[in-house]
C-alpha cells in the first residue's frame, strides 16, 4: 500500500456520518422528482406555444436533470430500500430518457464504482479500444489514427449511444418491463411532438434536444476519471478503498452553480468515496475531505473545468 495514502478511510467516514451527510434525502429528492415530473408535463402540454430551439432547449435541461436524478434514486440516496429506489427510477430513467436503468446500475454502480480505472475491468476505460489506458493505448490502427475526431466529435452522440446501449441491454436479458418503458418514451413523447407539431418544428426539437443533452452529459462525464490514474487488476489489489478512489477520480473547482451544471459529478472523489451520500450533501462532504486530506499529506485531484479538458485533451495525444 502507497505510504502517501494511509487506511484511514474509517476516520474520515466517521466525520461525514457526524455531520450528517450520509443521511438519505426523502423529502428533498420526491420534492426534485416531482418538479421534474410537472415540468414535463408543461412543457409537453404547451408544445404548440414554444419556439421549438427553446422548446428543445428546455426539454434538455429537464432531460439532465433526470439524468442526475436517476442516477441518484439508483445509488439509493434518497431511499434505503433498493427495490423502492430502482421502482422510482424507471419513470426518469426508462421513460423519460429512455435509458435502462439496469444497464445503468450494472455498467455504473457496479462494474465502475467498484473497479474505477482498472482497465479489464472498468468498461468506461475501456471505450474507444482502451486508448485512454496506457497499459492498452488501443489496438485499432484507425482509433489511433482519428482518436481527436473520434472523441471530441463523439461526445454529439453521447445520448443516442447510451440509447442504443439501453435497448441492447434490456433485449439481451430479456427485461420485457423496462423494454416496455422505453417503447412508451417515444410513443409518447415524441409520439405527441410530432402528432401535435409541424414537422420541421418536431425535427428542431428533436436534434436541438439531442444534440445539447449529448453535449451536456459529455461535458460532465469525461472529467470524471479521464487523465486520471489508471491501473491493472494486479495493482489495485494493492490499494485501499480510499486509495484507489482518489487517485482515479478527479473532482472540479467551483460552487453552487458548477455543481448544479455538473449534477454533483463535479464532487466526483467525494462520489466515489461516499456513493450513496446524496448530491446535495456532497460540496459539504468535499470540504471534509479536503481539510481531512490536508491534515494527512493525501494527494487531492481538483482541477478548473477547462484545466480538466486540456488535461483529457493531453492524454489523447499522449497514448
Amino acid at each position: 500500500m502507497s505510504e502517501r495514502y494511509p487506511d484511514i478511510f474509517d476516520n474520515l467516514k466517521n466525520r461525514v456520518r457526524e455531520a450528517g451527510l450520509l443521511d438519505r434525502v426523502p423529502v428533498r429528492g420526491s420534492i426534485e422528482m416531482i418538479l421534474i415530473a410537472i415540468s414535463t408535463i408543461a412543457v409537453l402540454a404547451t408544445m404548440q406555444m414554444w419556439n421549438p430551439i427553446l422548446m428543445g432547449l428546455a426539454l434538455t435541461v429537464i432531460f439532465t436533470r433526470s439524468v442526475f436524478v436517476s442516477h441518484d434514486i439508483l445509488h439509493s440516496q434518497y431511499f434505503k430500500n433498493r427495490t423502492l429506489s430502482r421502482r422510482l427510477s424507471y419513470p426518469f430513467s426508462n421513460f423519460l430518457i429512455c435509458n435502462s436503468s439496469s444497464w445503468w446500475n450494472k455498467k455504473h454502480n457496479i462494474n465502475h464504482h467498484t473497479y474505477c480505472n482498472v482497465v479489464e475491468k472498468d468498461e468506461d476505460i475501456q471505450a474507444m479500444d482502451g486508448a485512454f489506458a496506457p497499459q492498452i493505448k488501443g489496438n485499432s490502427p484507425f482509433i489511433r489514427s482519428y482518436k481527436y475526431f473520434i472523441f471530441w466529435g463523439g461526445l454529439f452522440l453521447m445520448y443516442p449511444a447510451f440509447i442504443k446501449n439501453s435497448f441492447e441491454y434490456v433485449i439481451k436479458h430479456r427485461l420485457y418491463n423496462e423494454l416496455s418503458i422505453m417503447v412508451l418514451h417515444f410513443i409518447v413523447i415524441w409520439g405527441s411532438i410530432f402528432y401535435f407539431l409541424p414537422l420541421t418544428s418536431a425535427i428542431t426539437v428533436f436534434v436541438t434536444l439531442y444534440f445539447t443533452l449529448s453535449i451536456w452529459l459529455s461535458l460532465g462525464f469525461i472529467t470524471n476519471h479521464l487523465g486520471c490514474e489508471t491501473f491493472t487488476a494486479q495493482e489495485s489489489k494493492d490499494f485501499s478503498w480510499m486509495e484507489l478512489q482518489m487517485r482515479t477520480s478527479r473532482s472540479l473547482k467551483g460552487k453552487a452553480f458548477m455543481h448544479w451544471f455538473y449534477g454533483g459529478l463535479d464532487t466526483q472523489i467525494e462520489h466515489h468515496l461516499f456513493p450513496k451520500a446524496p448530491r446535495f450533501h456532497l460540496l459539504k462532504v468535499k470540504k471534509i475531505t479536503m481539510e481531512f486530506a490536508k491534515e494527512n499529506n493525501i494527494p487531492y485531484f481538483e482541477t478548473t473545468p477547462l484545466l480538466a479538458y486540456k488535461q483529457i485533451n493531453d492524454v489523447i495525444g499522449k497514448y
